[in-house]
Parts: structure tokens; sequence; C-alpha cells
């Protein structure tokens, strides 16, 4: 969404090593498991990917058949350890997990290209 441009001025969140990547295409990245601005909801990850889902379910269907899918879908996060955040991760895992995330992007650096070409195209068609 932000690099279609459609985040412009707001604010928005991502996973935390991206997160960053929001400010060059215009949005204003906080740190937040949900972010609702305007008409368009960003989640921090996958877990938040899932409370925004039944966030939305909420607003939707109701309390009680939000409360329903979640029971439905067992979403009941009991995580081992307090790593999954990135303000409570060590330095050395905030390390080693970036280090898998940056080998992970460079395979699908293809996809960056695309999207950035994108951008460019989209520019100059204004």
């Amino acid at each position: 969404m932000a690099a279609a441009g459609l985040l412009a001025g707001l604010k928005a969140t991502s996973r935390w090593k991206p997160i960053n990547l929001l400010s060059e295409y215009g949005a204003v990245p906080v740190r937040e498991r949900i972010v609702e601005q305007e008409k368009y909801i960003t989640a921090a990850g996958v877990s938040a990917g899932i409370d925004m889902a039944l966030y939305l379910s909420e607003k939707i269907a109701g309390e009680e058949e939000t409360k329903a899918i979640q029971l439905a879908i067992e979403y009941e996060p009991q995580p081992i350890f307090n790593a999954g955040n990135y303000s409570n991760a060590e330095e050395k895992i905030k390390n080693i997990a970036g280090a898998k995330l940056t080998k992970d992007a460079k395979k699908g650096i293809g996809l960056l290209g695309m999207i950035k070409h994108s951008k460019s195209i989209l520019k100059m068609m204004k």
C-alpha cells in the first residue's frame, strides 16, 4: 500500500525490519501492532495480522461473533519467549533475526524491484 502511494502522509506499521521503508514511500512509520488511518489498516506482523483480522471482524460482525471466531481458530497467544516484539528482544536476537530476514529479502529482490519500477511508471503517468 505504501509503495502504491496509498499511505502518503498517514501513520502505518509493518514488521520491525522493513518498517523504516514506509517513510521512503511517504508514510509515517509507527511501532504499534495495528494502525488504523482513514480507510487503511496496517498490522505489524503475523500475529498482529490475526489481531487485525479479529479487530475488523468485531467492527463488521460484532463482539460475540468475533469471540466465536477466535475460539474456532483457537487463537490464544502464549509465546514461550518474550522476544516477539522489537522493543523486548535482546540485541543479539535482533541481529540474528535481521540477518535471516535480509537473506530472505535478497531472494525476493525481484519483487521489490518490480514495486520500485511500478512506482516510477506511476510517477511518469501523473
